[in-house]
C-alpha cells in the first residue's frame, strides 16, 4: 500500500482528522447548571459589558480560523472549497500538535473576492486569529490587505509568510554554516508568485542586498518591460528593492557565481549544470511541491555544499510547520492586533539560530519539525516583537511565553 492509499484508509477510518472535545466535566445536574443554563448567563453578561472578555471566558482566546476558497490547493490548483477540506483539517491538526492552538477549517464556497472578505470579517467575534490558506494570487494579496485593515485580530496568509519565514530561516542557517553574510551573499530566487514575492520581501527585511528574482518570463527588473508582461503590484514593489545591478538574462545566466539558489517554481527547473556554475559552498533550496526543482541527491552531486527541499524524506526540509504554530501561539498569547514585519523577522531569527554553532552540519541547518524547542522559541520571539512594536494588547514576559508554550506542546516543563 503506497502513501496515497494509506491516506485514503486513514481519512475514511476516522471520518477526518479532528474532532471537538469538552474541556469541562459534564456528569451531573450541577455540572450542567454552571457550564450551560442558568450559570452560563453570567459570562454572557460579562462579555456584553466588555467584549474583550470573550478572549478569557470562551474558546475564542485560543482559536484560529483556517480560511480558504480552495482556488489554489497544494499542487492541485482550483479544486474548490469542499475538496480543500482535508488540507485544512490537516492544518488544524498541526496547529494543535505543534502549537497547542485550537484551529478549525473554514472552507468558504465563494470565489468572489469582496464577498469572501465580507464573510471572513463577519466571523471575527469567534476567533483570536485568521490563517488564510490556498487562495490564488493576486487575489490573495487583496484579501489579506483588506482583512488586515478591517480586523482587530492577526491575519496571516501562510502560503506567503509562513513559507517565507521557513525559507529565509533555512537560508540564514545555511549561511551560518558556510560563513557567509546575508548582506553580501549573491542570492537568486526562482519564482515570483505569492510565496516567491513574500520570500523576496523577507530576505530584504533580513538584510539581503544582492537579490535577483526570476519570473517565468525573465528577470524581475525595475524599469524593464518584463517581455511585455505586466507585473502585479507586489512584484512591482519588489522590483524596486532587488536586482540593483539591473541584470537581465535566463536563470542559467543569472545563477552563475551565486551563493544561494532558491526555488518556489516548478519541478525540474534547476539543472546540475546550473549548480556547478555557482560559487563555492553553494546553498540550494528547491521547494516546489511535491516534486522539487532539483532533487536533494542531484543538487549535492552537482557540488552544492548545503541543499534542501520541501520534502520530509531528505535532509533540511523547509516546512511551514516550523512556523505557523509558533507564530500564532506568540501572537495569541499577547493578544496581538496583527502579525507585522518585525514579528516575522523575529520568527526567522528564532528558527535560524536554534541549532547551536557546533551542531550545524551540511545535512542539518534546519531544525526538524519534531524538535521540541521550535514552537516555544518562535512563540517567545514573536511575542517579544509584538510587545516591542506596540501591537500587543495583553503584554506578557517572553520568557513566560517560552516556558508555557513548551509545557503546552510537550506536556512536560522545560529543564
Amino acid at each position: 500500500m503506497d502513501l496515497r492509499e494509506e491516506s485514503m484508509v486513514l481519512h475514511e477510518k476516522y471520518n477526518g482528522k479532528i474532532e471537538t472535545r469538552a474541556k469541562v466535566t459534564l456528569e451531573n445536574d450541577h455540572d450542567l447548571a454552571i457550564a450551560y443554563t442558568p450559570g452560563v448567563a453570567q459570562p454572557c453578561l460579562a462579555i456584553k459589558a466588555d467584549p474583550d472578555r470573550s478572549f478569557d471566558l470562551t474558546c475564542r482566546g485560543n482559536m484560529v480560523a483556517i480560511c480558504t476558497d480552495g482556488t489554489r490547493v497544494l499542487g492541485l490548483g482550483n479544486i474548490g472549497a469542499r475538496a480543500a477540506m482535508p488540507v485544512m483539517e490537516g492544518k488544524a491538526a498541526l496547529f494543535r500538535r505543534f502549537g497547542a492552538v485550537d484551529a478549525v477549517p473554514v472552507c468558504i464556497d465563494e470565489p468572489d473576492k469582496d464577498k469572501f472578505i465580507a464573510i471572513v470579517k463577519s466571523l471575527q467575534a469567534n476567533y483570536a486569529g485568521i490563517n488564510l490558506e490556498d487562495i490564488q494570487s493576486p487575489k490573495c494579496y487583496d484579501i489579506e490587505d483588506e482583512l488586515k485593515k478591517e480586523l482587530e485580530i492577526p491575519v496571516f496568509h501562510d502560503d506567503q509568510h509562513g513559507t517565507a519565514i521557513a525559507c529565509v530561516s533555512a537560508v540564514m542557517g545555511a549561511l551560518r554554516l558556510v560563513k557567509k553574510d546575508i548582506r553580501t551573499a549573491k542570492i537568486v530566487l526562482n519564482g515570483g508568485g505569492a510565496a516567491g514575492t513574500a520570500i523576496g520581501r523577507l530576505l530584504v527585511d533580513c538584510g539581503a542586498e544582492n537579490l535577483t528574482v526570476m519570473l517565468h518570463h525573465g528577470t524581475l527588473c525595475e524599469g524593464h518591460d518584463n517581455n511585455g508582461r505586466p507585473l502585479d503590484r507586489v512584484q512591482e514593489a519588489l522590483s524596486k528593492v532587488t536586482n540593483r545591478e539591473k541584470r537581465l538574462g535566463s536563470l542559467a545566466d543569472i545563477v552563475k557565481g551565486a551563493d544561494v539558489l532558491l526555488g518556489v517554481s516548478a519541478a525540474g527547473a534547476f539543472t546540475q549544470e546550473m549548480i556547478r556554475s555557482m560559487a563555492p559552498d553553494a546553498v540550494v533550496f528547491a521547494m516546489a511541491n511535491p516534486v522539487p526543482e532539483i532533487s536533494y541527491a542531484d543538487a549535492k552531486a552537482a557540488g552544492a555544499r548545503v541543499a534542501g527541499t520541501g520534502r520530509s524524506d531528505t535532509p533540511n526540509q523547509v516546512n511551514n510547520v516550523n512556523v505557523f504554530p509558533g507564530v500564532f501561539r506568540g501572537a495569541i498569547d499577547v493578544r496581538a492586533r496583527e502579525i507585522n514585519e518585525a514579528m516575522k523577522v523575529a520568527a526567522v531569527r528564532a528558527i535560524a539560530e536554534l541549532i547551536p554553532e557546533e551542531e550545524l552540519r551540511e545535512d542539518y541547518v534546519v531544525p526538524n519539525a519534531f524538535d521540541k524547542r521550535v514552537a516555544p522559541a518562535v512563540a517567545a520571539a514573536v511575542a517579544r516583537a509584538a510587545v516591542e512594536t506596540g501591537v500587543a494588547r495583553a503584554p506578557k514576559d517572553p520568557e513566560v511565553v517560552l516556558r508555557e508554550t513548551y509545557l503546552r506542546v510537550n506536556s512536560v516543563p522545560m529543564d
